[in-house]
Order: C-alpha cells, then sequence, then structure tokens
C-alpha cells in the first residue's frame, strides 16, 4: 500500500469497535491494529508498552508518541504529555516504517490514533 493510501485509510478509523490487548496488557485499537498489521509496526506498539515501565511515563494520564522517519531510515520516538513538554525522545538507528511521521497516543491503557479518540 502506498504511504498516501494508507493515510488516506487512517482517517476513516474515528473509532474503534475492538480493543486489541498486547500481551503486556496494553490495549490497542482497530486503527492501531490497522496500521501495525499494514506496516509491519507492531514493533511501535511493543515500544509504547515498554515505556509504561518509566515511572516519569506511566504516570502521565494522557501521553502522545510521536515517530518522525528521516529520508535516510534513522528516526525518532518523541514522548510527550499532550501539553507539548517532552518528556523523552529516542534515537531509533533503522526503520523501514513508511510514512514520514506518525502519532500515537496513549491514554486509559489504551493506544489510539488521535482521530479515534
Amino acid at each position: 500500500m502506498d504511504t498516501h493510501t494508507l493515510q488516506e485509510e487512517l482517517e476513516y478509523y474515528t473509532g474503534t469497535e475492538n480493543y486489541y490487548q498486547h500481551i503486556l496488557g496494553i490495549n490497542y485499537t482497530d486503527g492501531v491494529r490497522f496500521l501495525a498489521n499494514e506496516t509491519g509496526s507492531h514493533w511501535l506498539i511493543d515500544l509504547i508498552t515498554s515505556y509504561q515501565a518509566i515511572k516519569e511515563i506511566r504516570q502521565l494520564d494522557f501521553q502522545v508518541y510521536k515517530l518522525i522517519v528521516n529520508k535516510d531510515k534513522t528516526a525518532q520516538i518523541e514522548v510527550s504529555d499532550g501539553n507539548y513538554n517532552v518528556i523523552r525522545t529516542e534515537e531509533i538507528p533503522y526503520t523501514d516504517f513508511p510514512l514520514d511521521e506518525i502519532t500515537l497516543w496513549y491514554t486509559g491503557g489504551v493506544i489510539v490514533l488521535p482521530s479515534e479518540y
């Protein structure tokens, strides 16, 4: 699926009918599942789940995860509190994630696309 079609498809997710549970107990929506399946980015769900082990992040009621992919296929993941306060930034040495960037939110124990909130 090309990136334009992928972005169009993601816009259709404006709520969820199902919740899927990560092995560590975090839930995610239909849209996040679609994203992970279409892009092979289940690692992104794993990454968000792993950040819940960090007290400073876990205690935030609302978390914003922004993945920014560079032209050389390196990337950064930025974790913020929803009020533009960056809590953590991590470099990713390589990714084949097809979009230039994606933002996911984590709140109430569920990872969602912003359009699903």
